[in-house]
C-alpha cells in the first residue's frame, strides 16, 4: 500500500547527493514517525519556487509506504487531516484484446517478441505504415511493434548517426542537405531542441508517464519522471532515439531512411496503397490499406501532396519572430538574486507574456536555459532559427523565440498562405545575411540601424551554431510585428530586469513554432480517407515532444481498436 504526502519544502542551495537524505528526514519530521517505519520514499514531484529571491526552495510530493499493519497505517492516514493520502501510479494500457511476450536477457535487453498467433504472420499489406520518425510517428511505431503488427516507418532524412554529421556539415560549411537536417530525420525536430519535456496535455490515461518512462528506459536521467519542467537535452535524446529504434528493429519494425513519402493511392475513399521515393530517386507503389501521417510540422510538400490526394484540411494559427539572446548570468540574476551564482541551482528559465495593442499575442516560446541559437533551416535559398540545449545547459548564453501570433488576418485566407507566409519571411531572412543567420542589437533594431553599431555584451560571441551576420531585422518582419516587439519587449523587463538590454541580441528568423496547417481527423481518430490517420504537430494535433508522443500513442490505440476486430 502506497502513501503519498505533498508540499515538503527544503530550502536551496541543496546538494544532489544528499537530496534524498535531507528529503527523508523531512518527512521524518512532517509525519512524526519512526525512520525505521517509512519504506520505499520515492519523489513523484519536485518543483522550485524562486518567487521571493531571498527565500528560495524546492518543493516535493513524495510516496512511500510504512511498515506496520494494514489497521495503523488505515489510523495514521485518517489522523494525518490531509497530509497523507493514499497513491495509486497511473498504468498505461493500449486496449489491445491480445498478449504479446516478450524475451529479455539478465541485463533487460529485448531478445525476441512472440505476438499470439493472430499477428505471428501478419502480411505484409496489413502492416501499418507511418509517415515520419519524430515522437509522433516513434511512439505509434514502438507501442504497435510491441504489440506485434511489425510497423514500417519511413523517414525522408536519415538515421539519427548520420542526421548529426549531416546538421553539422550544415552548420560548418553552410551547404544544406533539404533531405536531412535539423527538421527532417529521425528523431524529428525536437531531437536539436532543448529538449524540454514539459507538456499542457492533462491526461488521466497514463500515456505521459508511458512517454516520460519510455525515454527512461532508453536511457534518459530519471529524474524527468518527477521535475515538473523535465528536460532531456538534445544530446541525451539523440541516444535515446538509437536505442528505442534497435529495440523496435528487435520487435520486428522496419526503419526505411532517405525515402521520401509521396502521396497515398485511394479507391471509393479508402486507402490501397502509398507511392514512395527511395534516395536514388525510384518510386515504389505499395500496397497498403493503414497509414499513419506523422510528417512533422514543416513537410511542405507533403501537405500540399497530401490536400491534392484528398486529405482535407485548413490553415490554423501559428507564431513567428526572433531568438533573444542573453548572458545566463544575467537570467540567473533575475530569477534568483543573491543566489544567482550558486552551482547548485539549475540555469533559470523564464515565461513571459504580453498583449500589444494590435490584439496580437506576444510571447516567450521554447526558452532555452545554458543553449543555442541554431541554424534550422531545410530550404534553398530561406534562413529559419530554433534554440537547442545539451542536458547541462552550460553554454553561458540563454536564448529564447519572442514571437508573435499570427492567423489568417495576417497572412490570408487561402489554404497554404500561412506556409507561403513563413517561406517568405525565411526568404527575407536568407536575403539579408546572404544565408547566414541574422543578428542585430535590440538597441540597433529599435534604432532600424541598416549598419551595426553594438555587438553583443561588448563583443562576446554570442552561443550560435551557424554562420552568423550582423544586419537590419527590421526588413524581415512587417513593420507592424517590429512595433508589437518594441511596445511589448520592454513590460517583460518589468518581471525580468534588463530583459530590453541595448545589448541583448536578436536573431531571426523564428517560423516553426508549429504546424500551419491541421489536418481533419474523426472521433476514430482516421482522416476523410479511410485507413489514414493523422497525427503528431504536423498534423496540427501536438505541440512540443511529450504533446506529439501522446499524439502517437492515442492513434495507435485507434489502430489497435480495428485490430482488436480481428482477433
Amino acid at each position: 500500500m502506497m502513501l503519498k504526502t505533498d508540499n515538503i519544502k527544503i530550502r536551496t542551495p541543496l546538494d544532489p547527493k544528499k537530496e534524498m537524505t535531507v528529503l527523508r528526514n523531512a518527512v521524518i519530521k512532517r509525519l512524526k514517525l519512526k525512520d525505521t517505519v517509512i519504506k520505499d520514499l520515492t519523489i513523484i514531484r519536485r518543483s522550485l519556487d524562486a518567487r521571493k529571491k531571498n527565500d528560495i526552495f524546492w518543493v516535493y510530493s513524495v510516496a512511500f509506504s510504512l511498515g506496520m499493519k494494514v489497521e495503523q497505517v488505515t489510523e495514521i492516514v485518517k489522523n494525518s487531516r490531509g497530509k497523507i493520502t493514499y497513491f495509486s501510479p497511473r498504468k498505461y494500457d493500449t486496449g489491445a484484446d491480445w498478449e504479446v511476450y516478450n524475451e529479455r536477457d539478465e541485463k533487460g535487453n529485448l531478445l525476441s517478441i512472440k505476438p499470439t498467433a493472430n499477428f505471428a504472420f501478419i502480411r505484409e499489406h496489413e502492416r501499418p505504415y507511418i509517415i515520419g520518425t519524430g515522437p509522433a510517428g516513434l511512439f505509434c511505431g514502438y507501442e504497435l511493434a510491441r504489440l506485434g503488427l511489425r510497423p514500417v516507418l519511413i523517414e525522408r532524412g536519415d538515421k539519427i548517426e548520420d542526421r548529426v554529421n549531416a546538421v553539422e556539415h550544415f552548420w560548418n560549411t553552410g551547404e544544406l542537405d533539404p533531405g536531412s537536417n535539423i527538421q527532417f530525420g529521425e528523431g524529428g525536430a525536437g531531437t536539436f531542441s532543448d529538449g524540454k519535456l514539459f507538456s499542457h496535455v492533462h491526461d488521466k490515461s497514463g500515456r505521459v508517464e508511458e512517454v516520460l518512462e519510455t525515454f527512461v528506459r532508453f536511457g534518459a536521467d530519471p529524474d524527468i519522471l518527477y521535475d515538473s519542467k523535465p528536460h532531456i537535452g538534445t544530446d541525451v535524446l539523440r541516444q535515446v532515439i538509437k536505442n528505442m529504434r534497435s529495440e523496435m528493429e528487435i520487435m520486428g519494425a522496419t526503419f526505411k531512411f532517405r525515402t521520401t513519402f509521396i502521396n497515398p493511392v485511394t479507391e471509393n475513399g479508402k486507402l490501397t496503397s502509398i507511392r514512395i521515393k527511395d534516395k536514388d530517386g525510384k518510386i515504389e507503389m505499395i500496397p497498403a490499406n493503414l497509414l499513419v501521417l506523422a510528417p512533422g510540422h514543416s513537410a511542405r510538400d507533403t501537405f500540399i501532396n497530401l490536400h491534392e490526394s484528398g486529405i482535407e484540411m485548413q490553415n490554423k494559427p501559428f507564431a513567428v519572430g526572433f531568438r533573444f539572446i542573453h548572458p545566463q548570468d544575467d537570467i540567473n540574476m533575475a530569477q534568483y538574486g543573491a543566489d544567482h551564482k550558486s552551482k547548485l541551482l539549475p540555469p533559470a528559465d523564464y515565461k513571459v507574456t504580453a498583449k500589444a495593442s494590435s490584439g496580437r499575442a506576444v510571447y516567450s516560446f521554447c526558452m532555452c536555459p545554458g543553449g543555442y541559437v541554431v541554424n534550422a533551416s531545410s530550404e534553398d535559398g530561406m534562413v529559419a532559427v530554433n534554440g537547442m540545449s545539451n542536458r547541462d545547459r552550460a553554454s553561458g548564453n540563454a536564448n529564447s523565440a519572442i514571437v508573435i501570433t499570427v492567423d489568417e488576418n495576417d497572412y490570408g485566407e487561402k489554404l497554404f498562405d500561412g506556409m507561403r507566409f513563413q517561406r517568405d519571411l525565411e526568404k527575407n531572412a536568407y536575403m539579408l545575411a546572404g544565408g547566414r543567420i541574422p543578428v542585430e542589437v535590440w538597441s540597433d533594431f529599435c534604432e532600424n540601424r541598416d549598419e551595426a553599431f553594438h555587438r553583443f555584451h561588448n563583443g562576446e560571441e554570442p552561443m550560435i551554431k551557424g554562420a552568423y551576420e550582423y544586419a537590419n531585422l527590421r526588413k524581415i518582419l512587417p513593420e507592424s510585428f517590429n512595433k508589437d516587439l518594441m511596445e511589448t519587449v520592454p513590460q517583460f523587463a518589468r518581471y525580468i530586469s534588463g530583459y530590453d538590454s541595448g545589448m541583448t541580441l536578436l536573431a531571426g528568423v523564428e517560423t516553426r513554432t508549429s504546424s500551419p496547417v491541421k489536418m481533419e481527423r474523426f472521433d476514430d481518430g482516421q482522416s476523410t480517407i479511410r485507413g489514414i490517420y493523422p497525427c503528431g504537430e504536423g498534423a496540427g494535433y501536438a505541440g512540443g515532444i511529450t504533446s506529439a508522443a501522446v499524439d502517437g500513442l492515442k492513434v495507435a490505440e485507434k489502430i489497435v481498436m480495428s485490430y482488436n476486430q480481428l482477433v
